[in-house]
Formats: C-alpha cells, sequence, structure tokens
C-alpha cells in the first residue's frame, strides 16, 4: 500500500501564493506520476497538474503560467507552488499517484486526504 500526506494547504487573498507538498510512502517499486487534483464545493473533482517519468507535465488550462508542478525522486515527494491565486483556484486540493508496487507488478492508483486552499478577494 501507499500513503500519500500533503501540507501547504491554508488561506490566502487573490495574489497571494502557496506551496503544496505531497510525500509518498510504502512500499513503492517505482512511482511513474504525481500530480494534483482539485475539488471546488459543488464541482466536480479537476486535474490540476501532473508530472510523469520524464519529467512530462500537464496543467490545466486555468492554471497554465501561475502553477508549477515539481518533484523530488529521491524523497518521492511533488510539489504544487501556486502563485497569483484568485478567489476561483478555492478547493480542496488532492495529492494524486500512480505507483508500482513490485518490479513487473500492476500500477495502483492513490490519493491523499486532501488539504484545503482558500483564496480571498
Amino acid at each position: 500500500q501507499v500513503q500519500l500526506v500533503e501540507s501547504g494547504g491554508g488561506s490566502v487573498q487573490a495574489g497571494g501564493s502557496l506551496r503544496l507538498s505531497c510525500v509518498a510512502s510504502g512500499t513503492i517499486f517505482r512511482i511513474n506520476a504525481m500530480g494534483w487534483y482539485r475539488q471546488a464545493p459543488g464541482k466536480q473533482r479537476e486535474l490540476v497538474a501532473i508530472e510523469t517519468n520524464g519529467n512530462n507535465t500537464n496543467y490545466a488550462d486555468s492554471v497554465k503560467g501561475r502553477f508549477t508542478i515539481s518533484r523530488d525522486n529521491a524523497k518521492s515527494t511533488a510539489y504544487l507552488q501556486m502563485n497569483s491565486l484568485k478567489p476561483a483556484d478555492t478547493a480542496v486540493y488532492y495529492c494524486y499517484t500512480i505507483a508500482r508496487l513490485s518490479s513487473g507488478g500492476y500500477t495502483y492508483q492513490y490519493w491523499g486526504q486532501g488539504t484545503q486552499v482558500t483564496v480571498s478577494s
């Protein structure tokens, strides 16, 4: 099993910045991807940013140019630097990973418990 623990959420005024962190732990052979999703009240969960092996990244159009995802593979950690925050960014942010638990084994998806980000105008 894999556990994901997020940190760094909080409240900030519009235009401010926050940095989210997510640490993966457990019996992990290889992490194939780590990323962030978010869910605002009354809305579906949506992809924010994800980085796959080979440093390929994908961002939601709404955050391009403002958010940056990065990974520290040695620490099994992903970060989301969020700048120029807007009230529309208010949501619970979930860390997400696709990991292989053994050589030649299947890959599985895991989710963190979520961290609240609130941006006030």
